[in-house]
């Protein structure tokens, strides 16, 4: 639901009251980014020049070609849920676009591969595969989503090489 709200000119604390907004007010669920290890906020949003570090929403006016990406947590009935999306801030730059369709077609191929049985590193090669075939290569000092010290999501797991 935010992705028509993501616009030149709105601040990333501005999406985050919406979000909140939402979340407890439309969705009656918790949102579970608050209060989690001091987490000041109802979403994560990372973008330039913060790409793999946690960023709470603040006054940033966002302007047209920026990339954000939104992770949102919450807790409904009881259950978890976490999901994250890239989104573009006007049109953005070819490179953005490019990179950022390349890592969302990885993540299907890694989702693809998900089953009883493989392994962690299965997942991880479906990722690098498909991005080292379109000309990118993987951070490999960091791990998916929740895994190792620090998290990257969208497309901050690639580089342009």
């Amino acid at each position: 639901m935010i992705g028509e709200y993501v616009a030149p000119g709105v601040t990333t604390d501005q999406l985050d009251h919406i979000c909140n907004e939402f979340i407890v007010g439309v969705q009656k669920s918790i949102p579970a980014n608050v209060g989690y290890r001091g987490f000041p906020k109802t979403v994560c949003t990372l973008g330039q020049p913060t790409w793999c570090a946690m960023a709470f929403p603040n006054e940033r006016v966002l302007k047209a070609g920026d990339l954000l990406n939104i992770d949102v947590a919450i807790i409904k009935d009881g259950y978890h849920g976490d999901t994250s999306r890239m989104y573009y801030v006007g049109k953005p730059p070819i490179q953005a676009q490019r990179l950022t369709e390349t890592c969302h077609a990885a993540m299907w191929r890694a989702i693809d591969v998900v089953r009883p049985g493989a392994h962690l590193g299965d997942i991880g090669h479906a990722i690098q595969a498909d991005t080292e075939a379109a000309g990118y290569s993987v951070v490999r000092e960091y791990c998916g989503h929740g895994i190792g010290p620090c998290t990257t999501r969208g497309s901050a797991g690639a580089a342009l090489r």
